[in-house]
């Protein structure tokens, strides 16, 4: 008897039916559009483009314009590359421009796909972004279809690292551009470090395709990007923390060996306390629990683990006068290698080495809010229904499995379990060999590099020829791939390795006739292609006798997808294959789920060595030991998003706030308003609102204003006046700072002023910014001990984190007061002597003597030479783009004489 949920599939169809099913008129639509776009030239096809983009300009949607733009890209895709679009290749387009992932099977044209909703978006002027997992397959994938966009008269790049910043400019300026994540994510945050918006290289984020969407937006999202830079030298906090530890006893601390966690008892808070109080590192009145002291308490944590769980010549070794971290499973020296956030130096301390300053967070982003940025995002794989619920709530990406184009005839067999590892590996290797003795091409894969080595001594000893796949070298890497299809071929490869290139039965048609033109570039290119493929249909048809592609995998990942991803490299456009999955009761994820058991009951059933248990209950069994694994993951992933959510939020109103400022040609409003908020915080710290004058600190408030404002004002007279209140004294130090700050711009000269406003502004906020995150940093780590005391270690973090923002702010207000009260223009002396250094700075340079470093507040913008004359452009030398100009106008030399 069928269930409901059954026969309601089988009346309504399931959603992902449904879904389908609401596509094919307007693939119908698009078919029905063929005949017309055929019949157009090269131009026509241009012409088309231009006629979309000002319908577009005009108003109308783009979901209006897909059929005739599909239509128009098939044409383009069908001359410049030979390729026509299957209906399920347009379904998976339409999907994509819908804003879902499009779960597409190996082999189905993915990257065709992504030309199409590429094409309609990139109609707005906006540009999009194709997003892949590595530098080769953005620079393949963008050449390749370069062809079709420039058929359609719209332009295509890929970006890569290390690019010239012009070159990178000019790449996202392009309507389609071609990235991998990483160096997406790290142009934002360099972008957001910038002090020019003509320095920046993005110019927004409107539309992303992610390809491989599964490998970006799950595995790598673990691991936040992170721009980081040397800290300042706190080497006298670790040396007198650690002077503190050695007094520590017993009842003051708790250590789990077991765990490898240290942390203090209520005692121990208490004593320390009391001696950070007596080293000056508490203010008095502070204890370890208020928000200002987390960069301590985060210290002193570091310290003492430090102390109590790092052992010398265990952990770590002392040569020549460094601390070298030892690997716990190699017992080798991890040269190079640093432990993070403090606690390498806090050790260094300990043991009475050089201390180095720790790197310290300049920005960063996780993957999650970063592609979260753009308006609307999509995505390409093979493998993404089993992480639907994670891409739904993180993402806001339904998933919609697209059908083949062809019946998959792929056989997919019973995993097979043996009692050890030493059997199941004897088992693979047999396997592998009756394959290879017929002729069938064999992918094997592995869950690491070590077991793909140890696995290739086995076959090397039987004398089995295979290849590799070393994962470090992209473009051998497809090259191996491309060669696995071939009659007789074994390739073992890991599990993740060789996504993004195609398994084809006999070879790979395009890598062959690339290699053959390289060889010969005197050929012609059709005369090789028809060579090569008389030759590969002949080779393919052996193949296909010998029983198409074999997909042996050595164990299961804890994820299904990845064990998805390596079976479906098999039996792509309907070709025959088969997999087949080789476990151990040794294997990591049956040792974890109660393999003692099944040991047992194999062992009674009289289970001989060698043999192997073959059953769906296994398989189901196991499948749901991988959902649980799964779904641990994903609340660990989530867990740390909600942190990262905080400070997102706090990221994106400083960024906006960041970009405000350099569009904005004059600041001097906003750096107005700052400072009377200043004068109006002083003045209330000093003249409580409601007072008497009696309980008025004026003395206070003459010494704040002196030294936050640089003047020196007649506060006590105006206290001593009849009716002065607050806000009258309020008024009164507002005006006079404008005045003297009105006289600053009448000394530098309008331009210059507002110029140095804008640069103290943002410098200001970017040095800001870089302790908050760092300060952050310090409170994810303590934060969780609040679990201790009964309270939510989230909601602790989001109330400090925010007060700790409110007080970012605050300081920054405050510092960008002070610092431009106290700039000035320098006078002739401080010019002529600053010029005299460089001068001598010069000449000892030549005379081979060690260069005099000079006065690090000088101004060092000229590139002064004996003979300098401001008035005289051939004595300037050779000033950077980015210095002041010598002309001494207060502009950049870029904005002044040296303007292109």
């Amino acid at each position: 008897m069928l269930g409901i949920g059954t026969l309601a599939k089988k009346v309504f169809g399931t959603p992902n039916d449904r879904k389908i099913k609401a596509t094919r008129p307007l693939v119908a639509k698009i078919n029905a559009l063929e005949p017309e776009f055929e019949k157009l030239d090269d131009a026509g096809l241009i012409a088309k483009t231009e006629e979309f983009r000002k319908r577009v300009a005009e108003g109308e949607s783009l979901d209006a314009l897909l059929p005739e733009a599909f239509a128009n890209c098939r044409e383009a895709a069908r001359r410049a590359l030979g390729l026509r679009a299957f209906d399920t290749q347009l379904m998976g387009g339409i999907f994509l421009h819908e804003g879902n992932i499009a779960e597409m099977k190996t082999g189905e044209g993915k990257t065709l796909v992504a030309t199409f909703p590429c094409y309609l978006n990139a109609l707005s002027g906006q540009g999009v972004h194709v997003v892949t997992v590595n530098e080769y397959l953005a620079k393949r994938d963008s050449e390749w279809m370069a062809n079709v966009f420039e058929a359609l008269g719209m332009t295509c790049a890929s970006i890569y690292s290390q690019q010239p910043e012009d070159e990178k400019r000019a790449a996202y300026a392009c309507d389609v551009t071609y990235a991998t994540n990483n160096e997406l994510g790290f142009d934002y945050l360099r972008d957001n470090m910038k002090s020019e918006l003509g320095e920046m290289v993005q110019r927004g984020h409107h539309f992303a395709i992610v390809d491989e969407v599964d490998s970006i937006l799950i595995d790598e999202a673990r691991t936040p990007l992170i721009i980081s830079g040397p800290s300042d030298d706190r080497s006298e906090l670790y040396l007198t923390i650690d002077k503190l530890i050695p007094e520590l006893t017993d009842a003051h601390f708790e250590l789990d060996e077991k765990t490898r966690q240290v942390t203090f008892t209520e005692e121990g808070n208490e004593f320390l306390e009391q001696r950070l109080h007596q080293a000056g590192l508490l203010a008095e009145g502070q204890t370890l629990y208020d928000p200002e002291s987390t960069t301590i308490v985060h210290h002193v944590n570091q310290g003492l683990r430090a102390h109590k769980l790092f052992q010398n010549g265990v952990h770590y070794i002392v040569r020549n006068g460094e601390v070298a971290l030892i690997d716990e499973f190699t017992g080798r020296m991890m040269s190079g290698r640093r432990l993070s956030e403090g606690l390498h130096q806090a050790i260094e301390a300990k043991e009475g080495v050089e201390i180095k300053p720790e790197n310290i967070t300049m920005a960063s982003v996780t993957f999650q809010n970063y592609f979260r940025l753009y308006d609307k995002l999509s995505g390409m794989t093979g493998t993404a229904a089993t992480e639907a619920e994670e891409f739904m709530e993180i993402y806001k990406l339904g998933v919609v499995e697209v059908p083949t184009n062809r019946p998959i005839q792929r056989l997919d067999e019973h995993d097979r379990v043996y009692r050890t590892e030493a059997e199941k590996l004897a088992a693979v290797v047999e396997s592998i060999r009756e394959a290879h003795e017929k002729g069938q091409p064999v992918l094997v894969g592995t869950t690491s590099i070590d077991k793909s080595e140890d696995l290739s001594k086995l076959l090397t000893k039987e004398g089995i020829v295979h290849n590799v796949l070393n994962a470090r070298h992209h473009e051998q890497e497809a090259q191996i791939v491309g060669d696995a299809g071939k009659y007789g071929a074994v390739t073992i490869a890991t599990n993740m390795a060789g996504r993004g290139t195609d398994i084809k039965l006999g070879g790979n048609v395009e890598m062959k006739v690339m290699e053959a033109l390289a060889a010969n570039p005197e050929a012609h290119p059709d005369t090789i292609r028809a060579q090569i493929e008389a030759e590969h249909a002949a080779e393919e048809q052996r193949v296909l006798e010998a029983g198409g592609l074999y997909v042996l995998a050595t164990e299961r990942h804890e994820s299904r997808r990845i064990d998805n991803q390596l079976r479906g490299r098999s039996g792509r456009q309907g070709d025959p294959g088969r997999s087949l999955f080789f476990l151990s009761l040794e294997d990591d994820l049956m040792r974890i789920f109660g393999s003692d058991r099944l040991d047992k009951m194999l062992s009674s059933l009289g289970m001989k060595e060698g043999e192997a248990i073959v059953h769906p209950w296994v398989n189901k069994s196991l499948a749901k030991a991988q959902a649980k694994v799964e779904g641990r993951n994903f609340d660990i992933r989530k867990q740390l998003l909600k942190f990262d959510d905080v400070m997102n939020d706090q990221r994106k109103v400083v960024f906006s706030q960041r970009r405000g400022i350099m569009e904005a040609a004059d600041v001097n409003e906003i750096v107005a308003d700052m400072r009377h908020e200043v004068i109006e915080e002083l003045v209330a710290e000093a003249i409580p609102p409601k007072s008497y004058p009696d309980q008025w600190d004026v003395p206070k408030l003459q010494e704040s204003i002196a030294e936050t404002l640089n003047m020196g004002l007649p506060v006590q007279d105006w206290a001593d006046e009849e009716g002065v209140d607050d806000e009258a004294i309020i008024d009164r130090i507002a005006e006079q700072s404008d005045a003297m700050m009105a006289e600053k711009a009448a000394a530098f000269g309008d331009d210059q002023m507002r110029q140095i406003e804008k640069q103290f502004l943002l410098n200001t906020i970017d040095a800001k910014w870089r302790e908050h995150l760092m300060t952050l940093e310090h409170l994810r780590s303590v934060v969780g001990f609040r679990g201790y005391a009964q309270r939510d270690p989230l909601n602790e973090y989001k109330n400090e984190s925010f007060q700790l923002f409110e007080t970012m702010l605050d300081s920054l207000r405050t510092e960008v007061t002070q610092k431009l009260s106290r700039v000035r223009p320098m006078t002739e002396e401080e010019r002529n002597a600053m010029l005299q250094q460089l001068m001598e700075q010069q000449a000892a340079a030549t005379a081979g003597a060690q260069p005099v470093a000079p006065d690090q507040d000088a101004d060092l913008s000229l590139d002064a030479a004996p003979g300098f004359d401001e008035a005289d452009v051939t004595t300037w030398g050779n000033p950077g783009r980015n210095d002041l100009c010598p002309c001494g106008s207060g502009k950049k030399f870029k904005h002044c004489h040296g303007a292109v």
